[in-house]
């Protein structure tokens, strides 16, 4: 059975999803995106950051204030950005792994929601495969990577379907999604994260997280008409170890109205 949105087939909104591109524009006070047409988004994380609580914000604002913090704070996106590049190195490389040899054995099945999957067998082999020809990490970043890396490689991921994909939405925003997987056979929004500390986070300073999937699960239904089942944030931790924060569907859904009411917001400060 193949879906269809607009008269689309849902795997061919989805590879076109795979190729869609919006340029990026960096040089403001914050993150733009425009597509071919000349229409301008605001960034999702510069939303979620201009709508934050106000006594989150001044804490924000005095801890930068302090001597040191501004490097620290630099530092971390630094790292962020290796143990980053290193799971869509892996991921990348896995998913060709993954196309070249189903489409050899013709082995794709396409399921109720009119995605095509590979088998789990095949998933494992080229996910354990491309992260033992992945560079070495730099020393900065490498904890985190290699944490985020065994989550990976840890067999909850059964079918790989997009990487690092760009989003947007005609309420205005846009942004970049790190990954949809089937994770442990659900369709999954995949976000991952990285911090200094060495502790879980609750959830009460996930929720900036949380309406960050909820965007991107918007957006993904603008675009495609395909919403995924659940999110997951995977937060790497010093050391090598991570936390694994799932969102089911309720929570999912949730997200995606509370981004919806933190954009309305935006739009007011404007």
């Amino acid at each position: 059975m193949q879906l269809t949105i607009d008269g689309v087939d849902k795997q061919d909104a989805l590879a076109v999803l795979r190729h869609k591109s919006l340029e990026r524009i960096d040089g403001g006070n914050f993150r733009v995106y425009r597509d071919k047409e000349g229409t301008e988004y605001h960034s999702v994380t510069h939303i979620l950051n201009e709508t934050k609580k106000k006594e989150d914000k001044e804490f924000l604002a005095k801890w930068l204030a302090r001597p040191g913090n501004e490097s620290i704070r630099k530092q971390a996106a630094n790292r962020g950005t290796k143990a980053h590049s290193h799971c869509e190195y892996i991921l990348k490389t896995a998913s060709k792994l993954i196309r070249n040899t189903c489409n050899e054995r013709n082995s794709w099945k396409t399921y109720e929601d009119g995605l095509a999957r590979s088998p789990k067998s095949i998933t494992e082999w080229a996910i354990k495969k491309a992260k033992g020809t992945a560079p070495k990490v730099h020393w900065l970043a490498e904890p985190h990577a290699r944490g985020l890396a065994n989550w990976i490689d840890g067999g909850s991921i059964t079918s790989i379907h997009s990487i690092e994909f760009s989003i947007y939405h005609p309420l205005g925003f846009a942004g970049t999604a790190d990954c949809l997987l089937d994770v442990d056979g659900k369709l999954t929004i995949t976000d991952f994260k990285t911090t200094g500390s060495s502790k879980d986070k609750p959830d009460k300073y996930l929720e900036d997280y949380f309406c960050q999937l909820g965007a991107y699960n918007l957006g993904l239904k603008h675009l495609t008409g395909i919403q995924a089942k659940q999110a997951a944030i995977i937060i790497a931790k010093d050391e090598g170890a991570i936390q694994v924060r799932m969102m089911n569907e309720y929570e999912l859904s949730w997200a995606m109205s509370k981004f919806e009411e933190r954009i309305e917001k935006y739009n007011k400060l404007k």
